[in-house]
């Protein structure tokens, strides 16, 4: 992608300075990782009950070359925000709405939201109480080390999907989705929990054509890059390779085949009326 030199999004929240990163998780670095496996690029952490922040704590300063690498990174963040605005205030403009512009905190190791205490481990979210995105942006490392989803339009995609559920939120589909999940039982929650993260990897795809075709930044490869990180973290596969076995009904974000299909069908598309995936589901 495209990104240097170009504008940067102010509607950011930096505390990668501050104090305030001692992890409490109980289940030791296997159970993070598990953790990570099972929540990253959703909405609200799964159960941010479960990790707590402790105030006093000290982060482990960066060196030098890491520190250079982290800000890089918060710059390319930031050029992709401003594109989701940009786009995002266009299409809401053509229905007649104005588009309201969530804030993207970036942080260090922990981090205190309106939805909990989060650990960096949770991986990306979105906040839908108080209308924030928050990244760690070490979760750029872990894509490319851990899930061999590497390219910075992979990271393009995990933000722009987390603005698609902030988009959810704005046209309420987030709190009817909510309401229904909470009259469900388990496997119906689970399902609808399903065709809201699709519906955002079907927005982040929207996203990406219309950058294209206002800005023209798309490299040849960023398509494909977005595809594999889709394709990189379906409940099949996690489940696969966490525990070994796949359980559909445990499902909370899809399949890769669906990851991919629907962030693919908003990137050819561009029409966010065909982005029902509550009725039309693979």
């Amino acid at each position: 992608m495209q990104w240097f030199g170009r504008r940067e999004s102010t509607n950011i929240d930096d505390r990668r300075g501050l104090s305030g990163g001692g992890i409490a998780t109980g289940g030791g670095v296997i159970g993070v990782i598990i953790y990570l496996l099972y929540t990253f690029l959703g909405g609200a952490p799964a159960d941010p009950s479960q990790i707590s922040v402790s105030p006093g704590s000290q982060q482990a300063p960066m060196s030098t070359e890491e520190k250079k690498a982290d800000d890089e990174r918060a710059n390319f963040v930031k050029v992709v925000l401003a594109d989701t605005e940009d786009v995002w205030n266009k299409i809401f403009a053509d229905h007649g709405e104005k588009y309201t512009e969530p804030t993207l905190v970036l942080y260090r190791d922990a981090v205190a939201s309106a939805c909990g205490n989060t650990s960096s481990a949770s991986g990306p979210f979105y906040c839908p109480e108080d209308s924030k995105l928050y990244i760690d942006l070490s979760f750029y490392q872990e894509m490319q080390d851990k899930l061999h989803a590497p390219g910075d339009f992979a990271m393009a995609y995990v933000v722009a999907h987390e603005v698609g559920h902030h988009i959810q939120k704005l046209n309420g589909t987030s709190q009817k989705i909510s309401r229904l999940r909470q009259q469900s039982a388990e496997a119906g929650a689970n399902r609808y929990s399903v065709m809201l993260e699709l519906q955002a990897d079907f927005y982040a795809g929207v996203w990406a054509h219309y950058d294209q075709k206002m800005k023209n930044v798309l490299d040849a490869s960023d398509i494909d890059e977005a595809l594999n990180a889709a394709n990189a973290i379906g409940d099949d596969r996690l489940q696969k390779q966490a525990t070994g076995t796949i359980v559909p009904d445990a499902f909370t974000h899809g399949t890769s085949q669906q990851r991919m299909y629907w962030f693919k069908k908003g990137y050819e598309t561009g029409d966010i009326s065909q982005g029902d995936t509550f009725k039309e589901n693979l």
